[in-house]
């Protein structure tokens, strides 16, 4: 009998991880994650083996051993407590270098559209870095592909999910700026399935995941606005006004709303593609915000409890 497959997913409890180990788990490959999360009522809880949280070279001996393909979703979207932009990065770089020691066949990475090195927002510069420890790591059996999601969304994600849920209780909301900046949505359930083909190649792929619509903030706000059946009352505002009514909405929420750098990354475009503005993917936002209407943004999603409070300390 032919032993069954196995892969590393790195957030398998998470957001883009979970989906990405969903479909290995259908396809009968064994799942394995690195996670500090507690043990919770998350779907794949039982069927993803966990393995310690833990980057040091021994460690990473013991967790990459006969494992076929890394998924790395590995990330944060703020620091918060002892976790820096640099840790990540060092993480990130000691995982692809421990995959090719321990003859892992494929890496598959998972970063942001638009990461530079010279991004306006740290969070971008910090994957710009990754991206550069990755291909160094490429070698020997490891072939390494980098996928860019755009703006990603899905049930229960945060930006759309939360701004639906914004839409449907408060009588404003507040648009940074002029609203004429672009994003180009892409649909999590899609990501997840490009890293799949992705893996089950070898060749030494980067590419944007985007989907197949470009839309000004002002256009994907009044879609939501719509499809929500809102009545709040859409207004262009100065950056700095919107982060002071975010934070005051964190408050109430016990959550961390939006940040000054995402703010930064929102009206510099840096969620649309700028190689594939026909998109990489097929799913239409407009018309999966319209098959969920009535789900949308029922409740919120925090992004606190989601990372943060459900990590063992």
């Amino acid at each position: 009998m032919t032993p069954m497959a196995t892969d590393l997913v790195t957030g398998a409890f998470g957001y883009t991880g979970s989906r990405i180990a969903e479909r290995l788990l259908a396809a009968g490959r064994d799942v394995v994650t690195l996670t500090r999360r507690a043990q919770t009522s998350h779907p794949l809880e039982g069927r993803v083996r966990r393995l310690p949280y833990v980057f040091d070279d021994a460690s990473l001996r013991q967790s990459l051993a006969g494992i076929d393909t890394v998924y790395l979703t590995y990330w944060m979207r703020f620091p918060r407590g002892h976790g820096t932009w640099d840790e990540m990065v060092a993480n990130v770089a000691r995982l692809a270098t421990g995959a090719r020691q321990a003859g892992v066949r494929r890496l598959v990475y998972v970063s942001v559209s638009n990461a530079r090195p010279d991004s306006a927002t740290a969070y971008f510069r910090a994957k710009a870095a990754a991206e550069d420890r990755v291909r160094e790591a490429a070698g020997g059996n490891l072939s390494v592909t980098i996928v860019r999601p755009t703006l990603l969304y899905g049930p229960t994600d945060i930006l759309i999910n939360n701004m639906a849920w914004t839409l449907r209780r408060l009588p404003v909301f507040g648009i940074p700026g002029d609203g004429r900046y672009l994003v180009q949505p892409v649909l999590v359930d899609d990501v997840a399935d490009l890293c799949l083909r992705l893996a089950a190649t070898e060749e030494a792929v980067e590419i944007d995941a985007a989907g197949p619509e470009t839309l000004t903030f002002n256009e994907l706000v009044a879609t939501v606005h719509h499809a929500v059946r809102s009545r709040a009352l859409m207004t262009h505002m100065p950056a700095r006004l919107v982060l002071g009514a975010t934070r005051l909405l964190g408050l109430i929420v016990r959550d961390v709303v939006l940040t000054r750098d995402e703010i930064t990354e929102l009206t510099s475009s840096y969620l649309a593609s700028e190689s594939a503005r026909e998109g990489t993917t097929s799913t239409r936002f407009s018309a999966w915000i319209d098959e969920h209407r009535a789900e949308i943004g029922r409740h919120w999603s925090s992004e606190l409890e989601r990372n943060f409070r459900s990590v063992q300390r």
